[in-house]
């Protein structure tokens, strides 16, 4: 008897690519998950845990937090000038700060933090997952564990802590750089600019901010280290940092969500 030739979904090229799309995302959701339970997770915080978890947030933070601010300011200053300028020419002066702290602090801020942290994660991550490639357990399409407990979650704390400390410094830097640009070293306008930043900064817009700010270090934290480890389970090589894509989506779309909520 002959065997039947029905189609499988494997061995159907249309149906390959979304399954193993789906089966990415799952893995990532799955990965992310197991992680924040082992973070949350008060047997996890040993004494090397916490060395290994201050080490990686010495590396990811403080290193490059001087720089990074210095940075930020600089191209900011710039933004906040041409702002002002720009206002000044067309007698909007009275909305040059509101349109400072709108842009630059509730929307480039976050994004510019989580975008240079996702950097230097995915390259972190990337050594670290390789190392598990050569265990049984990555050989069967299983976590281990004890790895990502000892070795991976300290890192996603620390990525999470970077995206959240450099967005909170940088939007500081920011509202002071706006202060002196606009009201220069008089302590007068002290009155008018917080009563401006607080009419920006009502209850509504400041949750979003931060709830905005804690997804994209969640997502900078876990998508990377999840991209690195499926690869590293089904020894992927390619030239294209694992889960870029996915990362630039997933930020896409928590931007264009908080943009929805608020102007919309």
């Amino acid at each position: 008897m002959q065997p039947q030739t029905t189609a499988h979904a494997p061995d159907n090229p249309w149906l390959e690519a979304p399954l193993r799309h789906v089966r990415s995302w799952w893995h990532m959701l799955h990965v992310g998950s197991v992680v924040l339970v082992l973070a949350l997770s008060p047997g996890s915080y040993t004494k090397a845990f916490r060395q290994r978890t201050a080490q990686h947030i010495y590396t990811s933070t403080w290193q490059v937090m001087p720089w990074f601010t210095a940075l930020t300011a600089l191209l900011s200053l710039v933004l906040i000038r041409i702002v002002v300028v720009t206002a000044l020419s067309y007698g909007l002066s009275q909305y040059a700060l509101q349109m400072v702290v709108r842009v630059l602090v509730l929307e480039l801020i976050p994004l510019s933090a989580a975008l240079f942290v996702a950097l230097r994660a995915g390259l972190a991550f990337n050594a670290g997952a390789m190392g598990m490639a050569t265990q049984p357990a990555v050989a069967q399409n299983t976590l281990d564990l004890n790895h990502l407990r000892d070795h991976l979650t300290p890192r996603v704390l620390a990525d999470a802590f970077a995206v959240l400390a450099l967005a909170m410094l940088s939007s500081v830097v920011i509202l002071v750089l706006a202060y002196l640009t606009v009201y220069g070293l008089s302590p007068w306008g002290l009155p008018g600019f917080t009563r401006t930043v607080g009419q920006v900064f009502d209850l509504p817009v400041s949750l979003g901010f931060i709830l905005k700010t804690l997804f994209f270090s969640l997502a900078v934290s876990v998508v990377p280290m999840a991209a690195s480890l499926e690869a590293a389970q089904h020894r992927i090589t390619d030239t294209i940092q694992p889960g870029a894509v996915r990362l630039f989506l997933v930020l896409f779309l928590l931007e264009a969500t908080s943009l929805v909520v608020k102007y919309v």
